[in-house]
């Protein structure tokens, strides 16, 4: 008969425990807004948050194809601002309004200088949508990160993320948005569906923010 032992590992539980910390890891980044993640070797590091709404050509996002403006979320009068940055992105300052390009087709080609902060730029190369339906949208793309530590020109992967309900009377096309850009050493498609999942959490609060004002 074979002896039991306590200490022998079980591959299952492993495999189990691993997980919860990597959804607790997720978890952690989801309190942004939006974010930018950067991993390249050693050079590169950080996250920056945005937080704001996004101007439509439809009511809802269910048959929206572009962002027409972008908006601070109290008000058309501004752009989104920043809501953390930690990293080589932390010389950024809270509070520090971005500036993002109009219009963007979420099925798109090259768009320099799509946003850009504090000194660094992301130029989109190309985008298309991910998912689009019941209330949700999400798009993806590619371009290059600039400035800083990321240089001239290091790849990356760009998500969006927005949502109904949209409130007022009658409907307004302002959507509270959340996104991020993700160094391309990093993603595979796996952790390029979760990081849209963990952009979803921050939509909430940028929601309530917008509630009833109409664009």
């Amino acid at each position: 008969m074979e002896r039991f032992d306590a200490k022998r590992r079980n591959p299952s539980i492993e495999r189990q425990l691993t997980m919860k910390k990597s959804i607790l890891s997720l978890l952690a980044v989801g309190a942004l807004s939006c974010g930018l993640f950067s991993q390249q070797s050693q050079a590169a590091s950080g996250s920056i948050s945005f937080v704001g709404s996004a101007k439509m050509d439809s009511t809802t996002v269910d048959t929206a194809t572009k962002v027409t403006a972008w908006y601070w979320a109290f008000s058309a009068a501004f752009s989104p601002q920043v809501a953390g940055a930690t990293g080589d992105f932390s010389s950024v300052a809270p509070g520090t309004f971005a500036t993002f390009a109009a219009p963007w087709s979420f099925v798109s080609g090259p768009i320099a200088s799509f946003w850009s902060v504090g000194g660094f730029t992301f130029d989109l190369i190309s985008s298309s949508i991910f998912s689009q339906g019941a209330g949700t949208v999400s798009v993806t793309g590619t371009g290059t990160i600039s400035g800083g530590a990321f240089g001239t020109g290091t790849a990356g992967t760009w998500m969006f993320t927005a949502n109904d309900p949209n409130l007022g009377t009658p409907r307004s096309t302002r959507f509270a948005f959340s996104a991020g850009t993700t160094a391309a050493a990093i993603p595979d498609g796996g952790s390029a569906v979760a990081l849209l999942g963990i952009a979803l959490a921050g939509i909430e609060g940028a929601r309530r923010l917008i509630g009833s004002r109409k664009a």
